[in-house]
């Protein structure tokens, strides 16, 4: 794992030595187990590196190949490490020592610009390729590592973060405001639809599944895979499909493992992350390691507001998973005194931009802080599951089956499904129904579907015309995906690349901090298209939901956890309990927020005063999920951010 660097002049003209200074040294607040640059005339690539897998130890990188006159610099780990080396005809001899920025660098000898195609892992690279005088490199298919640059004609420049970047002459600190008109008329997750784009000026980043191409003062970005291919697979039993899953996951979890350090994995109560461990330790016990799991758990005053089906604190059952697999030293985390307000400067300066995850910010930053105390090197995690693994909602594919009139096989699930979950089976149909026809609901609408107030300010929204842009990425006017079922709304975040960015921003910047590499084997590629691929009936039958991940993890995980369909766990349901002491201060900012001239042009300040309204009444922590607390807090993190660069 490492931060890479690089400058390019297409005119020729030689990159200062001050300027790779400059680079370099802003990459100094990481940690590293070795920095090296190569500098010849008018390129210079430099790597910021920190060993994760042993065959990085020691690793030259940047690297340069004499024989194929190709320097690569790479912050990257392969798995499928053994078919490239196949396909490569690397000599036996070299396979175990040999890097995998080597790998890449001979991929891309044999298979040119369509070499990312075979690559199969997290990756950002670039390949200065000295016989056509061309720098050629790419990001992984879902962007797992971030890399951005700045082009102006003549000079090329990237970086795996941004500071370095404006460190550099000619490189102004400026907001991007159609970047921040998007990532405030999104009311979900997703910061903005164009992957491209930066909330800085002239700073864009490669998006995820592309390649990049500078040649002279061209510069071309392609796009080279899809996560989702069309396949379907038919098998001719419920067993042939469970063996068929078992050999690709633990393919992709196994692949995952590699370090010379310990292995962590972030642990829940629920099916997810319990399946990733479940194999994640079967392959580590023929090594006859143990595996470091971390759980957040809630303060010990913290009182649970929730509904009786949700679980705030998943002790009990994370520890039902610890005792079930074995071979686990188990980490229980608290983070007493750690909060979402206080936390918002130290996130801002790892981000380099807002973010919206600020319910479980302390407490993600809080899982590699404590992974690095405990020497880990990967730390597995199941982030992408419930689209890939436990896909299978049973009320929405039981809307399908009223759909096709299948009256008999929808009642036999239906009375299956009471049977397990509780309660009567018709009592779920006017339910089923509006999801399966929502012209229903909006006949017969059941409450008020639950939505953030609109943040953005409307003549801001209309200088940028950013809903058009949204409507034509799937993002309707409420600034939520706008898929009319929960399938479109999966394939909607398969087949497009920007949902993804926010995430995997996270993960790439506090792998650096901490120096480990949080890996997600339910988005490996392998998986993500077999599961993909899988019957709809696979996934919800005898009125179990998410049955394939259930019927997968027979003796790898308890029944208590496996077959589980009573109850689920809300992680980060606290965060408001946890701002109690700082309530005045949060109240103070806001007001100073509300009063701010420059966020009047951005903001609506009719939304921020009805939020403030209410948070001066004082913090009520079961308005945890409340639209007015949660809007508020964004606008916070956004009105830092600005004061940050301007």
């Amino acid at each position: 794992m490492s931060a890479i660097a690089g400058i390019y002049h297409s005119n020729k003209e030689p990159v200062p030595i001050e300027h790779i200074s400059r680079v370099m040294e802003s990459l100094q607040k990481f940690p590293a187990d070795d920095v090296q640059v190569w500098h010849k005339d008018h390129i210079f690539l430099g790597c910021h590196a920190q060993w994760i897998t042993l065959e990085q130890i020691g690793e030259q990188l940047p690297y340069y190949d004499y024989e194929r006159q190709l320097v690569i610099t790479a912050d990257a780990i392969i798995d499928n490490r053994k078919e490239l080396f196949d396909l490569l005809q690397v000599d036996h001899r070299r396979r175990k020592q040999m890097p995998d920025s080597q790998l890449i660098l001979l991929a891309y000898d044999k298979w040119g610009e369509d070499s990312p195609k075979y690559l199969i892992g997290d990756f950002a690279y670039m390949i200065w390729d000295e016989k056509k005088q061309k720098l050629f490199g790419a990001r992984d298919i879902s962007g797992y590592r971030t890399l951005y640059y700045y082009w102006n004609q003549s000079q090329f420049r990237f970086c795996t973060t941004i500071e370095p970047l404006l460190a550099l002459p000619f490189v102004k600190k400026q907001l991007n405001e159609q970047w921040l008109a998007e990532y405030l008329a999104i009311s979900g997750s997703i910061d903005t639809v164009d992957a491209l784009s930066t909330p800085y000026k002239n700073i864009d980043q490669i998006p995820p599944s592309h390649s990049i191409s500078v040649e002279g003062e061209k510069v071309k970005l392609t796009r080279y895979g899809r996560l989702y291919s069309g396949d379907s697979l038919k098998l001719k039993s419920n067993e042939e499909y469970v063996e068929a899953f078992q050999e690709v996951f633990q393919k992709a979890v196994t692949s995952k493992l590699r370090t010379h350090r310990n292995v962590g994995a972030q642990l829940s109560g629920g099916l997810d992350s319990g399946a990733v461990v479940g194999f994640a330790a079967k392959a580590m016990r023929e090594g006859k390691k143990s595996l470091h799991t971390f759980s957040y758990i809630p303060t010990k005053d913290f009182k649970d507001f929730t509904h009786k089906r949700l679980i705030a604190n998943e002790r009990p059952y994370i520890k039902k998973t610890v005792e079930y697999v074995g071979g686990i030293s188990d980490h229980y985390i608290d983070f007493e005194g750690k909060n979402s307000y206080s936390d918002i400067e130290s996130l801002l300066d790892i981000m380099e931009m807002p973010y919206k995850f600020f319910e479980s910010s302390f407490w993600l930053k809080g899982m590699f802080e404590k992974s690095s105390e405990e020497g880990v090197g990967v730390l597995l995690n199941g982030d992408r599951g419930n689209f890939t693994i436990s896909w299978g909602s049973a009320l929405d594919y039981y809307a399908i089956l009223l759909k096709k009139l299948k009256w008999v096989r929808l009642l036999q699930e239906l009375n299956q499904y009471s049977r397990k979950v509780g309660g009567p089976r018709l009592r779920r149909l006017p339910v089923i129904a509006r999801i399966g026809f929502p012209p229903i609901g909006q006949i017969l609408p059941k409450g008020k579907p639950y939505q953030l107030p609109r943040l953005i300010n409307s003549e801001f929204a209309e200088h940028t015309r950013v809903f058009e842009k949204l409507k034509q990425h799937g993002i309707g006017y409420s600034g939520r995906l706008s898929a009319t079922n929960i399938y479109d709304e999966r394939r909607t975040l398969f087949e497009n690349i920007f949902p993804w960015n926010a995430g995997n921003t996270l993960s790439t910047k506090l792998s650096l901090r901490y120096s480990l590499w949080k890996r997600d084997p339910t988005n490996d590629i392998r998986v993500v298209r077999f599961c993909l691929s899988v019957p709809e009936e696979q996934f919800i039958q005898n009125g179990v939901d998410r049955s394939l991940i259930r019927r997968s993890t027979k003796n790898l995980l308890p029944d208590s956890i496996r077959l589980n369909q009573h109850t689920r766990g809300v992680q980060g349901v606290d965060w408001v309990h946890r701002m109690v002491p700082h309530w005045e201060a949060f109240v103070d900012e806001a007001e100073q927020l509300s009063m701010d001239d420059r966020m009047r042009n951005y903001i609506d300040d009719q939304v921020i005063k009805t939020a403030l309204l209410k948070v001066k009444e004082g913090p009520r922590p079961e308005y945890a999920t409340d639209p007015d607390y949660k809007i508020l807090m964004r606008s916070l993190i956004v009105h830092r951010y600005i004061r940050k660069i301007s």
